[in-house]
């Protein structure tokens, strides 16, 4: 198969695999999850000092717990939404803790990048916006933060990437407007 394609071709392929490798799946054991759903069923929304004390309880990192509680929040969601009969006759007597605030305190502190951090992180996002976890693990050494924070900071800088976009062009199209009616 790979006769059939021309050099350059595989060479695309290969740094597209290489660039978009992905972090191989988190296997969580059976005590393990039961640890996790107890938790969640008490908060789905845990603070930082809470999914520290998980992590070092069934020995995996922080970033992981968090990523479970997202993705288990999400499934959460989907299935409330394919029961609504259910969950509206449930729910009207009952407080739903979830749904608290949490407090500045829950949270992680805020990461400070200094100015030289943010010409690396910027220039890597400028190669690329969608970095794979060889290339998170990779800046995050070069920066001395955890590869969670990488992934934050791409996913924070995406966002704000896309906002900009669009605002840029909602300005070009009202520019384009007043001209027109200035004509």
């Amino acid at each position: 198969m790979h006769r059939l394609l021309s050099k350059t071709t595989q060479d695309h392929c290969q740094e597209t695999t290489a660039r978009n490798h992905r972090r191989s799946r988190t296997k969580f054991t059976e005590d393990q999850l039961n640890i996790l759903i107890k938790a969640f069923n008490q908060t789905p929304y845990p603070g930082y000092a809470t999914k520290q004390k998980l992590a070092l309880e069934i020995n995996t990192e922080e970033s992981r717990i968090q990523i479970w509680f997202q993705n288990r929040r999400a499934r959460h969601q989907v299935q409330k939404r394919l029961e609504p009969e259910k969950d509206l006759e449930a729910s009207q007597d009952q407080d739903h803790p979830e749904e608290k605030i949490r407090g500045r305190e829950d949270r992680r502190c805020r990461t400070s990048y200094t100015s030289s951090q943010l010409h690396i992180l910027i220039t890597a996002f400028t190669n690329n916006p969608y970095p794979g976890i060889d290339s998170r693990e990779q800046l995050a050494k070069q920066i001395g933060v955890p590869e969670s924070r990488v992934q934050i900071w791409f996913q924070n800088r995406r966002s704000r990437f896309h906002v900009q976009k669009k605002r840029d062009c909602d300005e070009l199209l009202q520019q384009k407007q007043d001209q027109e009616r200035n004509l």
